[in-house]
């Protein structure tokens, strides 16, 4: 192997991969007191939610009360408190919590992606600061090294050409595409497995390593009435806008049909319109003259891009598709601006301006495009559609995993893939992210941190947007972390279950839920206890509903309320309290 003048760095964790789940990971070992090397392809950290330019959070309807980690909620925090410091906001938005500075329809918390940015680099700045984090930009994985089925150095290339050896103890592959998978020789799986492999409904009848999700470049234009910022027609335009199609009509299928969303009204069968789809910036949220207009960010199956799995294409080939992809969104930008029907008649919006800043690129698209699927681990447990759709989950929770180290919540959505593979949407349980998801079948310290771990090209359509890729990466973190303090192997701790409640508790007590509740927030005194009790099958939750209601009796005739498994003297207790008492009997006891 000739990298002999590489420079060396060593770290007790190495995160590959700047993305979501890299940030998490790495903020998260760094916190629990370990040296971390954390690299990432770009110059912006972040992945879909900055340099992905997907800054509208893909989340769930419990979001603002639960169904985050504590880290996860930082961010979140961050990126409104950027707005109220940075901009004069006007005072009904100044007074919201729950301010959305693009009052977004999609999600509720829409945001420019270098607001994002700030505040990942202000989260990660005292672990630079302390010593305790190292973080490479513009690098990107290029060779491994290991002894039996140990990673022991991972080779990384900068920009300028020059590479670095890191060398660690535990290696995290939080790139966006699963690059190490194939430098460390890690079993693993790409595209669709076919439903002889999976016994998934949804599994093509035969796999294809081809048939992966489309992957976009988004853009954000803002409105500017009476202008025109007509960008110069792209190559490849017509044929982009025929076979694509260029359209604003949307196929919801047999029950609803096609529905055509309007751009500034909503269109009868629509959910809003498609400007404030996933809007960025709202200006009736803003008294200062740096917003005197809307942004909104374009990210819609018109510029997803299905022509081949990058995942699987040589560094010609990838770059070729990207290509390929740019001219796709920009042509839908300039079918935008001269050929969409207009709501007040004839065609085209010239007035849209293509906002590059927003984006921190001369052309004005994302950085990186936005990956929806990754290679996959073959790991020790492999989370399949009946674990999680609603359909095979007729109680209020998907399937109960005994190892949860996370938790997440989105319906299994799957954009069209090469090879013309239908779209497919199906509606999900709240679900659980399992340790056994985390553990390669044979590499011993090698986690994925994103979108790589152990689910299927079905059940990758749950699990891979912002906050469960956040709690992926944190989870692979703190697993890493645990495994250093203790001498264990990931796989040990799997299959320990002494060792495996010892993680569970020190997650809990990093603010990481693992189990759904939806009225015993993070803030709640009980919040470990409950979390750590159910998860460990102590304690669970009712089968029909996702309540604890900690602040009910402990003795009492509910059946709605199951109690304990284990005996505890409930005198006078509120479940809450019981819950607090019977966590701390339990870990006195070991």
């Amino acid at each position: 192997m000739a990298h002999d003048t590489a420079a060396v760095l060593e770290a007790e964790v190495a995160v590959i991969g700047g993305g979501t789940g890299g940030c998490a990971a790495a903020l998260r070992a760094a916190r629990l007191g370990h040296t971390v090397v954390l690299t990432e392809e770009t110059d912006w950290i972040g992945g879909q939610l900055t340099a992905q330019g997907v800054s509208a959070l893909d989340e769930h309807r419990y979001i603002e009360e639960f169904g985050g980690t504590a880290s996860y909620y930082e961010l979140r925090n961050g990126i409104r408190d950027y707005y109220r410091t940075h901009y004069q906001l006007t005072p009904a938005a100044a007074a919201n919590p729950h301010l959305n500075p693009g009052n977004g329809w999609v999600s509720r918390l829409c945001f420019e992606p270098r607001a994002g940015l700030a505040v990942l680099e202000a989260m990660l700045a005292p672990e630079e600061a302390a010593g305790r984090l190292r973080l490479l930009r513009e690098h990107v994985p290029v060779a491994a090294e290991l002894e039996g089925d140990r990673v022991t150095a991972v080779w990384v290339r900068g920009s300028d050409g020059r590479e670095t050896c890191i060398r660690a103890r535990y290696f995290l592959d939080a790139t966006e595409l699963g690059d190490l998978l194939p430098l460390t020789g890690a079993e693993h799986v790409v595209g669709s497995e076919a439903c002889s492999q999976t016994g998934e409904e949804h599994a093509p009848e035969v796999g294809n390593p081809e048939w992966a999700q489309s992957f976009t470049f988004p853009f954000a234009i803002e409105w500017c009435p009476g202008a025109n910022h007509t960008i110069a027609k792209p190559e490849g335009y017509e044929q982009f806008r025929d076979s694509q199609p260029y359209t604003l009509v949307v196929d919801y299928g047999p029950s609803k049909g096609q529905v055509r969303y309007g751009m500034f009204h909503t269109a009868p069968g629509s959910f809003g319109p498609f400007w404030t789809y996933r809007r960025l910036i709202d200006r009736a949220n803003f008294d200062d003259p740096r917003f005197p207009n809307d942004i909104a960010m374009i990210n819609w199956t018109a510029n997803d891009f299905a022509g081949g799995n990058v995942a699987i294409r040589d560094a010609a080939g990838r770059a070729e598709l990207f290509r390929q992809a740019r001219l796709l969104s920009l042509g839908f930008l300039y079918y935008l601006q001269t050929e969409v029907p207009r709501d007040d008649g004839g065609y085209g919006y010239p007035e849209f301006r293509l906002r590059a800043d927003v984006m921190g690129t001369e052309d004005g698209l994302s950085k990186y495009p936005y990956i929806r699927e990754s290679r996959r681990i073959l790991a020790r447990r492999t989370i399949v559609e009946s674990d999680i759709a609603a359909r095979d989950n007729p109680g209020a929770r998907a399937v109960f995993f005994p190892d949860s180290v996370g938790i997440g919540l989105y319906s299994i959505d799957i954009h069209a893939c090469a090879g013309n593979q239908p779209q497919v949407g199906a509606a999900t349980r709240p679900f659980q992210v399992p340790l056994g998801a985390l553990v390669p079948v044979r590499l011993e310290n090698l986690l994925p941190a994103a979108k790589n771990l152990g689910t299927t090209h079905i059940t990758n359509g749950a699990y891979r947007v912002h906050p469960a890729e956040w709690a992926i990466g944190e989870a692979a973190g703190a697993v890493a972390a645990f495994c250093l303090n203790t001498g264990l192997l990931p796989r040990q701790v799997a299959e320990d279950e002494a060792a495996l409640r010892r993680l569970q508790r020190l997650l809990v007590q990093c603010g990481m839920p693992l189990y759904w509740y939806e009225d015993v927030p993070l803030s709640h005194p009980a919040f470990a206890a409950v979390q750590w009790l159910a998860a460990t099958g102590v304690w669970p939750g009712a089968d029909d509903h996702l309540r604890f209601e900690p602040d009910q009796p402990l003795v009492t005739d509910r059946p709605d309320l199951p109690p304990p498994r284990l005996p505890l003297d409930a005198a006078g207790l509120t479940r809450g309290e019981g819950a607090l008492r019977l966590a701390e009997r339990l870990a006195r006891e070991g």
